[in-house]
């Protein structure tokens, strides 16, 4: 499937950040508020266009999700973009809400596909078990868990869920959307001041993954599963009721990962071959 952008047209790529608790996810949606909505609302705005240039992100967050390393891209007119580009970000930044920021806004290589062209996705989940609960200056990112967690066990269960799997037993499943993923971190750190992070990469997400695998993951770690527990739950293929959905606050999309440049439009195609990414929100 070729993604040439058309004729007198400019690429541009967005790297931008939102706290995600007063959104209803990334994407557009009837009646509520969202960051695509505000972003393609404040883009016409600022560049004073007639029209509304469509967002292409590189992963649709779920209503509560943070950001910190979001990529999307838009198209737009090559008069429009060389008029605006240097202004650009102040603009945005005049007219966006504070709880949704563009850092950077360039011209992006040939090939380059926000959504397809990425080879990876870095979240954090983060979560204390702190007696006294979650330091007020952070309740907006981080989970309390009201019990005491084992880190080494945690870690250890993580283990088997590494690689390529079917993830269907810890996605909600969306019709004609594959659930085979590739997980290639998952590690759990504890800092000194008992905030406990979860890494969480992989090629790609589908929708409720992450927040499955840390729910079924606290669960070891507070004893009320054995280490085995996660690595038979993803072997049955089957959603398992134990395995809890834990809150949108404490997770956050820290980073996507692109190939060389060179490299971008190859992987656009391969990936829109491999596999086709589920619609609405992620993780």
């Amino acid at each position: 499937m070729s993604d040439e952008v058309e004729p007198g047209f400019v690429r541009v790529r967005l790297d931008l950040s939102y706290d995600g608790k007063d959104f209803s996810g990334w994407a557009k949606q009837r009646a509520r508020r969202t960051v695509q909505e505000e972003l393609e609302t404040a883009l016409r705005t600022v560049t004073r266009s007639a029209q509304t240039y469509e967002l292409t992100v590189a992963g649709r967050t779920d209503a509560g999700v943070h950001a910190r390393g979001q990529v999307a891209h838009v198209d737009l007119p090559a008069e429009l973009w060389a008029e605006h580009a240097d202004k650009l970000l102040r603009r945005l930044a005049g007219r966006l809400p504070k709880d949704v920021r563009v850092w950077r806004a360039a011209d992006a290589p040939y090939g380059f596909n926000a959504r397809f062209s990425a080879i990876w996705r870095r979240y954090a989940y983060r979560v204390t078990d702190h007696p006294g609960g979650v330091d007020p200056l952070l309740r907006g990112h981080v989970l309390w868990h009201d019990w005491d967690l084992d880190v080494e066990a945690m870690n250890a269960a993580s283990q088997a869920l590494l690689g390529e799997h079917d993830f269907a037993a810890y996605c909600k499943r969306r019709e004609g959307a594959t659930t085979i993923r590739t997980l290639q971190e998952l590690s759990w750190v504890r800092d000194a001041d008992g905030i406990i992070t979860a890494t969480v990469k992989a090629d790609a997400f589908c929708h409720n993954m992450v927040r499955s695998l840390v729910g079924a993951l606290l669960f070891v770690g507070d004893g009320h599963r054995p280490v085995e527990w996660p690595g038979k739950v993803l072997a049955a293929g089957v959603r398992d009721s134990a395995v809890h959905v834990v809150r949108p606050h404490g997770l956050t999309l820290e980073e996507v990962g692109y190939p060389a440049d060179d490299l971008l439009m190859a992987r656009n195609k391969e990936a829109r071959n491999k596999r086709s990414l589920p619609g609405g929100g992620c993780c």
